[in-house]
Order: C-alpha cells, then structure tokens, then sequence
C-alpha cells in the first residue's frame, strides 16, 4: 500500500469539505429563490367574497360605492356602479375599483370629489316605500274625482239615448212638418239642420229624406225670417257638393232664388239669398247657364245699382269673377295636360256659357270700375281682379273710361307709397299685390 504524500492529502480534505457545503445549501430554501406557493390570500379573499354576496343577497341590503380617480378598497357587500374599473390586488389580495375610462372622461371634477358618504337603501324599505305612494296624494285631488267603476254603472243607470246625424235630421225633419209649428221654432230647426248640412254626407241625406224640398218651400214663405235662414240652409247644403247642387236646380231654387233678389226684401234676406246662389253656381256650368238665361245677369245689375253701401256689390263682383276664371281655368287645363273624357266634358259644358254679350249689354265693363271707389281695401282688390278677368271682353270700354284711367293712376301712386313706406310684413305684402293687380290691369289697358 503506497503513502498519500501531505499535500496531496490537503487538497482531497478541501474537496470534500466543499462537496458537503453544497449539499447542505441544496437542502435549504433560498431567499431569494423562486419557488411554487399556494396562494391562500387570493382563495380567502374569493371565498370571503362569495360569502359576502350570500349575505348581501340574504339581507336584502345594498350600499353603493362611489369610485372617485383613485383606487380604493372594495369592501364586502358593496355595490359596483355601471362603468366602474375593477381589479385585484394580487399583493394585498384585495379588491379595488376606480373610475371608469369614460366616468374620467365625463364626470364633472366636483362628482369626483364627492365623498361616498351614501346611506344603504334597504330591500324592505324600499317596498314599504311604494305600498305607501297612494298616501302621498293629497285627499283634495281625491276627492275631485269618482272612480271609473263608479261612473260606467252611473251611465249605464240613465239609459241614455244616442243618435246619428241621419236620427236627428229625420226628427228634426218631423217636427218641422207640424203645422201648428211656430215661426220661432221653424226657424231653431232651421239653423240645427244648417249646423249638420255643412258635411257632405248629411247634406246628401238632406236630399233623400226630402228635407230639401221643405227647404226650398221655406224660400216661398211670407216671412223673411223663414226665407232667409231656408237660403242659409240652401247654401251650406250645396257648397262643394254636386248631388245637392243638381237636386236643388232640379227642384227649381234657382229660380225662387232670383224673384227675391228681384223684389223688394231685407238687406240680411239679399245677403243670405246670394251666398246661396253662388253656392249654387260654383263649378257648376249647367247651372250657370240657366242662371244667364233666367235673366240673372240682369238681376243683378240692377241690385248692384241699388246698393249704396257696397254690402252686396262684393258679394255680386266675387260671384262674377268665380264664374268667369272656372271657365279660363278650364280652357287653360286643356293645353297644361293629355285630354281626357271628364276635361273634354267640362270643356264642352263651359263652352255654352256665353257671358260676353251679357256682360256687354248690361253694362257690367262700367259698374265693375265704381268700386274702385270705395276706401276699403279687400274691395279694391275684389274689383281689380274681376277687371282683370272681364278685360277680353271691356278692354274698348276701359280706355275710353277716364274715370277708370284716373283711379289706376291714384291708386298706383297710393298703394306704391305705401308699399315703400310700410316696415315688410305680411300687411305690406297684400299691399304689394294690389299694385301688381293696378300695373298688370294698365298694362293690358295700353
């Protein structure tokens, strides 16, 4: 067996000292070593949520917290508000929250600051809350009202008759055959069937009850009372409505309707009985015919020659104007559109309305002019127009009438001067048509 020389002997000592210091180092944890731990904080920190939740779900009770810029601690049993910015803390194990991107965006900084010193709402108290909302209104508003139960049994305990417009025409219609009837109470049944005859319908069954006839009986009667409400009567039942307006010719109104304006009667009988005539007349053509041929022209030349005031000139000049431009109306349709079997029908109807030689003969191109007389605007205006529409028919009679010359040169200056001198508005306007109706009428006049 060979001798270990000293220093060999040394060196081997060293090794294994070194050898049994790493083993020992091994075997202990590091500090500073990374090892696998269970993380009981976060599992605590979960289930102590959980428990939280129970409880707050149990309890029925809920606070609200109020995030602000910070994170802050998120407490058991606390609510989140919408938007909020949640996370855990991986360090503490704790919960907490934040405002949100867009609560940061928007919230004002005074909501920001505000303390989060807000009072639990509970479940229980909340319910009892909205059981007791009926006591918050007040007896005297209460009181006011009955309950709808209540009042369908009411209803139904007066046993309350309802009638159509068709039932009450048809009575109204029965008591106005009375013969012992009085004139006062002939003349309320006239104004409520006046009240129903304005739809067209009512009016339509006006006619097929035969109200209409004991209208236009109303018309022959000797009291002018009873003659003009019955030609108020007319005159609602026939606007816009062609049916009434062919029953009534048929029924010869027309004709009834021109012996009153001819004769001696009241101011407010003429009045009624020309509303009804136009109502007759309007779009009409048929009409309007027998209306020329029954002398109605010459009817009313001579009440507007008697008719100082000018009540009924307006009336008579409006009702001529509508007559004359239905027709050009017509006419200038058929060149505007593809001609077809209604327009063809108007055309050939309107074409035998002959005005011309009417309106010539009884001297309607030097009445028309007198108005402009007058200081009323809507008067001016009125005969301006009928001027107009009558001027391929009097133009020859317009330049020869010097009284017609120098009120168009007065009124272009007074209605310009106002026009210039009148703040724009709707007055100023209306003004500024009626010179336009002046200069469009010299115009054709040169």
């Amino acid at each position: 067996m060979k001798l270990i020389s000293t220093g060999s002997s040394g060196a081997a000592l060293w090794l294994l000292l070194h050898c049994c210091q790493i083993a020992r180092t091994v075997g202990q944890k590091s500090d500073s070593a990374l090892t696998v731990v269970e993380n009981t904080a976060v599992r605590e920190a979960g289930s102590a949520d959980k428990e939280a939740e129970v409880t707050a779900d149990e309890d029925g009770d809920f606070e609200v917290v109020q995030p602000t810029d910070n994170w802050q601690t998120l407490k058991a049993g606390q609510a989140v508000p919408a938007g909020s910015h949640v996370r855990l803390n991986l360090q503490t194990g704790q919960r907490e929250i934040r405002l949100g991107k867009e609560q940061l965006k928007y919230w004002p900084q005074e909501h920001r600051e505000t303390k989060t010193d807000q009072g639990t709402i509970s479940a229980d108290e909340l319910k009892q809350a909205l059981k007791k909302m009926e006591n918050l209104i007040p007896d005297s508003v209460t009181s006011k009202y009955r309950p709808l139960g209540e009042l369908k049994r009411d209803v139904a305990q007066l046993d309350l008759l309802v009638e159509t417009d068709v039932q009450i025409m048809k009575r109204l219609l029965d008591q106005f055959k009375n013969s012992n009837l009085t004139t006062e109470l002939k003349l309320s049944l006239l104004l409520d069937l006046e009240y129903l005859v304005h739809q067209v319908d009512n009016a339509q069954s006006l006619c097929s009850m035969g109200g209409l006839q004991l209208v236009v009986e109303g018309l022959n009667s000797t009291d002018f009372r009873l003659q003009e409400t019955s030609a108020f009567v007319l005159g609602a039942a026939a606007s816009s409505n062609p049916m009434v307006q062919v029953k009534a010719l048929e029924s010869g109104a027309l004709q009834t309707l021109l012996v009153i304006l001819a004769t001696a009667q009241p101011l407010r009988v003429k009045k009624k009985v020309l509303f009804a005539v136009a109502s007759l007349l309007r779009n009409f053509p048929y009409a309007q015919r027998h209306f020329l041929s029954h002398g109605g022209l010459q009817v009313l030349s001579e009440l507007f020659r008697a008719d100082g005031g000018g009540v009924l000139r307006i009336r008579i000049v409006t009702m001529l104007y509508d007559m004359i431009s239905e027709k050009e109306l017509i006419s200038q349709a058929g060149l505007d559109q593809a001609p077809d079997a209604t327009h063809e029908e108007q055309v050939q109807q309107y074409s035998k309305v002959s005005m011309q030689e009417e309106l010539l003969e009884k001297g309607w191109c030097t009445l028309v002019p007198q108005m402009l007389e007058s200081t009323e605007h809507d008067y001016r205006e009125k005969a301006l127009r009928a001027l107009l529409a009558m001027a391929p028919m009097c133009l020859d009679k317009y330049r020869s009438d010097r009284s017609l010359l120098s009120s168009l040169l007065t009124l272009r200056d007074q209605y310009q001067e106002m026009v210039e001198s009148e703040i724009i508005g709707e007055e100023n306007s209306y003004f500024a048509e009626i010179a336009e109706l002046i200069n469009a009428l010299q115009v054709k006049m040169k």
